[in-house]
């Protein structure tokens, strides 16, 4: 009798043992699925957050393929603008080499096209690098990118400051001979300032750091001054 209650109680042992089992076995496959569906959720909730990221600007008149630049002219050579409107050192570079730019483009020795980046809203209480070139989006739409551009710089805010206000740079715009209406309701309701973002994130992964940034076919332009640009594109062009 003592040997078969032993007996039973070793298999109700066993018994209890394989139950315990089989209900971590269980555990660990629920905790496996759930993480993989997590996974997956993850990644298609990511793919559609990026895809909705690198898709969703709108891209202004007269810009390059990828959406990344306004072109001006159409020679052989192509000279990359990286510029911030906040930048004093861009505005330096208007100053004394934005016109030989001009000259190389209707020239046709190079295609210009100049990428307004947004790097130094940091600078600024309200985002002002952004909300310039959103609105010189709206320029281009006027075909006046260059002019509103060129404005910008002669009126360019200290860093630190707020900025110019939208009203400011509506009526910058008017006074290069944009209408006040459609151009004025394109910088309020910031219709660019996705293409803004999408042109910096590119310029960002572009490994391009700082403004200005000048590059002939790609290559950096070491020389800044108006014969040295010259001289760069002559060399690129042969």
């Amino acid at each position: 009798m003592s040997s078969r209650r032993s007996q039973r109680d070793a298999a109700r042992v066993v018994r209890e043992q394989l139950a315990r089992e089989r209900r971590r076995r269980r555990t660990v496959w629920v905790s496996a699925a759930a993480v993989a569906v997590l996974v997956i959720a993850g990644l298609i909730g990511w793919g559609v957050w990026s895809s909705q990221r690198s898709d969703s600007f709108t891209t202004p008149p007269g810009a390059n393929a990828p959406g990344t630049g306004i072109v001006t002219g159409g020679g052989p050579v192509t000279v990359d603008v990286y510029e911030d409107f906040l930048c004093p050192v861009c505005n330096q570079f208007e100053q004394s080499s934005g016109a030989t730019l001009e000259q190389l483009a209707s020239e046709n020795k190079a295609k210009v096209v100049y990428h307004p980046v947004a790097y130094l809203n940091r600078f600024s209480t309200t985002e002002y690098s952004t909300r310039s070139s959103a609105a010189s989006g709206c320029a281009a739409v006027g075909g006046k990118f260059r002019e509103y551009a060129k404005a910008l710089f002669a009126k360019q805010p200290p860093e630190g400051s707020a900025g110019l206000s939208d009203d400011e740079l509506v009526d910058i715009g008017v006074g290069v001979g944009l209408d006040r209406g459609s151009f004025g309701g394109c910088v309020k309701e910031g219709t660019y300032k996705t293409w803004t973002e999408h042109v910096t994130e590119e310029a960002s992964r572009s490994d391009v750091t700082g403004t200005p940034t000048i590059l002939v076919n790609g290559q950096p332009l070491a020389d800044r001054t108006p014969q040295g640009l010259t001289a760069a594109v002559a060399a690129a062009g042969k």
